[in-house]
């Protein structure tokens, strides 16, 4: 059962900001990803400020968004396992795979 912080995790487009919200997780990936995806269009940043932490599926889901976005996507705020998770999977800092 998801705990509450999942339960309002919540995306909203704020100019040429995504704007996340609560726990991104496995939960709450699903119910994020159409949303999410139909605000792409001409973003150029994700605002994590207001997500406390987060896990595989919802950096996957950053990564995936960001690179429909069209790349260099600015990400402000660091979550917990934001970090950890982006070095893992050899990710920049605009959630791109970084050079080898």
């Amino acid at each position: 059962m998801p705990t509450s912080s999942e339960a309002t995790a919540g995306v909203t487009r704020d100019g040429d900001t995504l704007v996340f919200s609560g726990t991104l997780s496995r939960d709450a990936v699903a119910s994020l990803w159409p949303r999410a995806l139909a605000s792409i269009a001409g973003v150029r940043r994700f605002s994590l400020e207001g997500v406390p932490s987060l896990d595989s599926a919802g950096l996957a889901l950053l990564a995936e968004l960001a690179a429909r976005a069209g790349g260099g996507v600015v990400v402000a705020g660091a979550p917990r396992g934001l970090a950890v998770l982006r070095s893992a999977y050899r990710l920049d800092p605009s959630l791109a795979f970084a050079a080898a």
